[in-house]
């Protein structure tokens, strides 16, 4: 039994280094080794109704508990370490600093039931805000992933001095400024409560503790007292991070506690005991009366009603539902249509599934993926073409979605796909304002969409331009990113509402 806290400590490590590391990667290596770990986060499993998934985690806790927050979750991980960190000032006063606590009713599934309904009507914001795994996604991706890139970027120059060219500098850039904020807030509320109160968010706040407490409290192995040999000493509870031992009573609140087992190995009498439990029939095992009238199966019984109405909502949205060049000094044109990516099917669909957390603006090898600002989609990614373009040729975003909000693609597949069209201002083109030759978004059109056409057909020495065939343009944003009409590109794409697939 002593070495079940080490078995799931080590696996907690490697699989918050894992997804950490998947959202720092900006070579793409890492994705096609790690991106499972993302499709196996339980919101994005139910947004992309991966029922195989869903069920195993569900089975997963009925069995195990809710080993899901202490080995699965990357934001559990996390405030484990930062929970980890303050004991070790504790341990050195010689002093526990947990006590039990009441579980908190009418917050957990007040939030669960708002978490819900934010579902239901597609607010998407206060979706993307407590859903534990996209909280992660985001602190990554904001505060560590720029100081991962400068100490990149400092080994590059190194290795440039001396010859060797083993790295390659990546570009450092604040994507979204609200979301800066988000993320920077969550990490300081986060760390302040783990630092204080070990898991006080995944079982006061976090929607997917909540839904997964109500399974885990019929677990059918867990941490039982023995009151035979408990000596009433309180260091276990004391210990538990999760604030549900009740050493008085001799009781565990099975809802709250996270399987870290961290109460079997600071007991010195071999009091607790992580065995089979199924019905509490095992000696010190206190399992939940069946109360009708008992407020968490109220609750319970609520929240699933509002649950399984989400999931058919979504489900039936579902169903119907390279240049090298360097451009500089670009201003985003106002567009007559929001961009989402190639995958994403449309624009309704896209965000109704997108949780938020930001993984594939981190794999966006070309920085076209951004969090939007605007209130309605805060945070969660469209496309605009400053920095660069969609090329053809790149899938990453949709090989690493875990939501179901961008499909699998092929490259051969993403030709057949149209997300928007372009269209021209003359007034800004070049040709117009400068009366220059330019034709640099016919050259770099990858479908052929762009044709340059003489200003005056009657006169042979005029000069051209650019006449865009929407039937043809995918929207990829090559024209856009690449016309040397500055602040605003002469040639800018729309998005399309619904995207047309060629494919079918």
């Amino acid at each position: 039994m002593k070495l079940l806290p080490k078995i799931r400590r080590v696996l907690a490590v490697l699989v918050l280094l894992a997804v950490t590391l998947l959202f720092l990667d900006f070579t793409g290596a890492l994705r096609h080794w790690l991106g499972w770990l993302a499709k196996i986060q339980f919101l994005p499993a139910v947004l992309a109704l991966n029922l195989v998934i869903v069920a195993v985690l569900v089975l997963f806790t009925l069995v195990l508990g809710r080993s899901y927050c202490s080995i699965i979750c990357p934001l559990g991980i996390f405030q484990d370490g930062v929970s980890w960190l303050s004991g070790q000032r504790d341990k050195r006063r010689k002093r526990l600093r947990f006590s039990y606590k009441k579980e908190i009713k009418w917050l957990r599934y007040g939030v669960l039931a708002l978490f819900v309904v934010a579902i239901i009507l597609g607010i998407n914001a206060f979706v993307a805000i407590l859903a534990p795994y996209s909280a992660y996604g985001r602190i990554v991706t904001n505060l560590f992933q720029p100081v991962y890139r400068w100490g990149n970027n400092l080994l590059a120059t190194i290795a440039a001095n001396h010859e060797s060219y083993a790295f390659f500098t990546k570009d450092v850039w604040l994507k979204s400024l609200p979301t800066f904020i988000i993320a920077a807030v969550t990490f300081v509320i986060l760390v302040i409560l783990a630092w204080k109160g070990g898991r006080t968010y995944c079982n006061s706040v976090c929607p997917v503790g909540t839904t997964l407490s109500f399974f885990s409290r019929f677990a059918m192995f867990r941490p039982v007292i023995d009151s035979d040999k408990c000596k009433n000493c309180h260091i276990c509870e004391r210990g538990c991070k999760a604030s549900c031992i009740n050493i008085a009573e001799h009781k565990i609140d099975y809802s709250r506690c996270v399987d870290c087992f961290n109460c079997l190995e600071n007991c010195k009498f071999n009091a607790l005991e992580y065995k089979f439990a199924w019905g509490g029939k095992a000696k010190g095992a206190s399992a939940p009366a069946v109360n009708p009238e008992d407020p968490g199966r109220r609750a319970f019984l609520a929240s699933g009603a509002l649950l399984a109405t989400a999931l058919t909502v979504e489900a039936q949205e579902k169903k119907v539902d390279g240049g090298f060049a360097t451009v500089l000094g670009k201003k985003e044109p106002e567009r007559t249509g929001r961009l989402v990516p190639f995958g994403a099917k449309g624009v309704k669909n896209f965000y109704d599934h997108c949780t938020a957390c930001g993984l594939c603006i981190s794999q966006c090898p070309n920085q076209v993926l951004r969090p939007s600002s605007d209130l309605m989609h805060l945070m969660q990614p469209y496309m605009s073409f400053e920095d660069g373009y969609c090329r053809p040729e790149c899938t990453a975003c949709s090989q690493v979605c875990p939501a179901g909000a961008i499909l699998p693609l092929t490259p051969e597949e993403k030709t057949q796909i149209h997300v928007g069209a372009a269209t021209v201002d003359y007034d800004l083109c070049i040709v117009n304002a400068d009366g220059v030759s330019c034709g640099n978004c016919s050259r770099h059109c990858p479908v052929f969409a762009i044709h340059m056409v003489k200003k005056d057909p009657d006169d042979p020495d005029s000069l051209s331009i650019p006449a865009v065939d929407t039937e043809i343009c995918i929207g990829c944003g090559a024209c856009e990113n690449l016309c040397p009409a500055r602040p605003y590109s002469a040639i800018h794409v729309n998005g399309r509402e619904v995207h047309i697939d060629n494919r079918r």
